[in-house]
C-alpha cells in the first residue's frame, strides 16, 4: 500500500449495505504487512450460486487453478483472500498451501471444499505459509458480519493507495435487490484480466449458469477495457455470487439468460463492473491522469479495442500525457503499430473536445496553446475516428510518470 492516496481517487465512499447471506470478517494475519488487515473471509449462505471469470496468463496462480476446478460445481459457501502474496509459480507447496487453506474454510463453515473459493495477491514465486492464517478461519466465520464490506476493501489491497467499492439497488420483479462489489489492482493491469481480484455479491436469486452467462459478458466493456501497463498477471480473479436472500422477500428466481426481468439487474451490474474497473484505472501505480481513449469508425468492435489498447498500452502516449504534452505524433505512431485496418488519409485525432489531427495532417484550426492547457486536467480523453467503419471501443488507462518506475523497482524490498 502506497503512503499517499492517488489524486484520481473518489472524492466519496459509497455506502455499502449489508447483503442478506453475506457476512464478512478480515484480520492481520502478517502475511507480508505490519500493522494492518491481509486476510478476508466471506461467508455464504447455503444455496449460495457463484460464478467466475479468470486470467488468461498461461502462468496463473494455485489459487485460480483452485478456482477453476470448483467453479464449474456453482456453489459457494466460503471465500478466502491473502493479500501480501500471490502463491504464484509455487509449484506443490503452492498447491499443498490451497489444499491445506481450503480444508480449514471448509470445516470453518460446516461445507464442502467443492463450495470453498480462493484468491491470493501480492508478490509471485514466495512459497505461501498457509499455517499463518488457517488457524483463524473457524472463528472469523463464525465472527463474520453482514456489514463488514468497507474493511473487505482495505483488506484485498497492495500497492493499492485507496480501496474500490461500488453497491447498485435494482429491482428484480418489484422487488429491491442489492449488488456490492469489491475491487483491488493498481499495476501489472492489462485485460483477461489484471492483477486484479473483483468480488461481487448480490442477494438476488440467480441461477448459477445465468450469473456465469452475466458475468462473461460484463467483463467485456468493464475489466477487460482497462490496462495500467500492458502486463496480465497471474492472479486475476473476478469472482460473483448470488445468495437467493431476496426470495423471501418475494423475488422471483432467474433460471434463463433470457429472461426480461433481468434486463435492469443487467444493466446494474455492468455499471458497477464499470466503475470498479476505472477505479483500478485512477489508481495506476503513480499515476496522476487518467486517460480514456474512444476510438470510432474502425472495421469492426474488435479491430476499435486492439487499436484502442495499442494506444492506451504505448510508454510514449502515457509518458506523454503524465508531461502535459499534446504530442498527438505518438496517437498516430500507436495506431499504425496496432495491426489492425487504418488509413492515415482519413484518420482524426482529437483531445477533449480539441480536434487536433484531420485527414492525414494537423488540423488547419490547430492551436498549441489550447492542446496544452487541455493536457493540464487530471482526466484526458483522446478520440481516434479511423473513417473506415462503425466498429468502436472505449478503454480507460493512466499516465505513466516517474514514480511507477520507483514503485515497481522497489517492489520486493
Amino acid at each position: 500500500m502506497s503512503s499517499s492516496v492517488s489524486p484520481l481517487a473518489p472524492k466519496k465512499t459509497p455506502k455499502m449495505p449489508a447483503i442478506g447471506g453475506v457476512r464478512i470478517a478480515t484480520a492481520e494475519a502478517g502475511i507480508k504487512y505490519k500493522g494492518r488487515t491481509d486476510l478476508l473471509v466471506m461467508a455464504f449462505d447455503p444455496g449460495t450460486t457463484a460464478a467466475g471469470v479468470f486470467t488468461c496468463s498461461k502462468c496463473p496462480s494455485a489459487a485460480v487453478d483452485f478456482c477453476r476446478d470448483n467453479i464449474g460445481g456453482g456453489s459457494a459457501r466460503i471465500l478466502v483472500v491473502n493479500s501480501g502474496n500471490a502463491n504464484a509459480f509455487t509449484g506443490k507447496r503452492g498447491r499443498e498451501a490451497t489444499k491445506m487453506t481450503a480444508e480449514a474454510a471448509a470445516k470453518a463453515v460446516g461445507g464442502s471444499e467443492r463450495d470453498v473459493f480462493l484468491a491470493s495477491t501480492g508478490v509471485i514465486g514466495e512459497p505461501l505459509d498457509a499455517a499463518r492464517f488457517t488457524h483463524l478461519l473457524g472463528s472469523l466465520a463464525e465472527n463474520a458480519t453482514p456489514d463488514g464490506w468497507l474493511g473487505a476493501g482495505k483488506a484485498i489491497m497492495t500497492t493499492d493507495t485507496f480501496p474500490k467499492y461500488a453497491s447498485a439497488v435494482v429491482k428484480l420483479g418489484d422487488v429491491d435487490v442489492t449488488i456490492n462489489g469489491i475491487a483491488k489492482g493498481a499495476g501489472m493491469i492489462a485485460p483477461d484480466m489484471a492483477t486484479m481480484l473483483a468480488f461481487v455479491a448480490t442477494d438476488a436469486p440467480i441461477a448459477a449458469p445465468v450469473l456465469q452467462a452475466l458475468l462473461s459478458k460484463g467483463v467485456g466493456k468493464s475489466f477487460n477495457s482497462v490496462t495500467v501497463d500492458g502486463d496480465t498477471s497471474t492472479s486475476d480473479t473476478l469472482m460473483m455470487f448470488a445468495t437467493g436472500a431476496a426470495a423471501k422477500r418475494g423475488a422471483p428466481t432467474i433460471e434463463d439468460i433470457g429472461d426480461a426481468r433481468l434486463s435492469g439487474f443487467k444493466r446494474a451490474l455492468n455499471r458497477l463492473l464499470k466503475s470498479l474497473a476505472v477505479q483500478i484505472a485512477r489508481d495506476g501505480e503513480g499515476a496522476r491522469k487518467l486517460i480514456e481513449i474512444n476510438v470510432t469508425g474502425a472495421k469492426s468492435s474488435r479491430s476499435a479495442k486492439r487499436i484502442a489498447m495499442a494506444i492506451a498500452n504505448s510508454p510514449l502516449v502515457k509518458t506523454a500525457v503524465a508531461g502535459e504534452d499534446a504530442n498527438w505524433g505518438r496517437v498516430v505512431m500507436a495506431v499504425g503499430k496496432a495491426g489492425e485496418p487504418a488509413d492515415r488519409d482519413l484518420l482524426a485525432i482529437s483531445f477533449g473536445d480539441l480536434r487536433v489531427a484531420h485527414r492525414g495532417e494537423r488540423d488547419p484550426d490547430y492551436s498549441e496553446a489550447a492542446a496544452s492547457d487541455y493536457m493540464r486536467g487530471d482526466e484526458i480523453s483522446i478520440g481516434v475516428d479511423i473513417g473506415l467503419g462503425r466498429g468502436k471501443a472505449t478503454v480507460w488507462t493512466c499516465d505513466l510518470t516517474k514514480e511507477y518506475v520507483a514503485i515497481n523497482g522497489d517492489y520486493r524490498s
